[in-house]
């Protein structure tokens, strides 16, 4: 199972929010999956990231979410940053991973890692080419079948 930014924070044993940043101030409960805890603050974080999972496989995304996430399974890193910094967390079983990283299944390299720790067969997709090729079409689509000329005159 893996958690993704605020279901990374759900898989942990608590979500403290003593500034009621999100809500009314207080703590929840989590899922109790991975031995983590996680406080939310004001800051909010949004920076690209870059590394290699710790399986050495390399990634590219991003980070955006509020809160520090602490506890025993983060001693296992889901990934280490460019700069060395560790990223995530591990359950001691290794079933469960939670990780602030977005854009995982985006990249190539990580959607085929996955695949294949699953057993899912080889990744068939390459991502960017796709998202390229269907707005291309959408494009194409719109032009033939709307006066945007037009369209644009209206919004105006």
């Amino acid at each position: 199972m893996i958690g993704l930014c605020g279901g990374y924070q759900m898989l942990g044993r608590s979500v403290s929010d003593p500034d009621g940043v999100e809500g009314p101030a207080g703590t929840v409960p989590g899922l109790g999956l991975l031995d983590v805890e996680t406080v939310l603050t004001p800051d909010k974080r949004l920076t690209h990231a870059a590394g290699a999972t710790s399986d050495g496989i390399s990634f590219s995304g991003y980070e955006m979410h509020m809160g520090v996430t602490r506890g025993a399974d983060c001693a296992r890193p889901f990934a280490h940053l460019n700069d060395g910094t560790p990223e995530g967390a591990v359950s001691a079983t290794g079933r469960v991973v939670g990780t602030y990283i977005h854009g995982l299944f985006a990249d190539d390299r990580q959607r085929a890692a996955w695949l294949q720790r699953l057993g899912a067969g080889p990744a068939t997709v390459a991502y960017d080419e796709l998202v390229e090729a269907t707005l291309d079409r959408l494009a194409k689509h719109l032009t033939t079948f709307i006066d945007l000329d037009r369209l644009l005159k209206a919004a105006r």
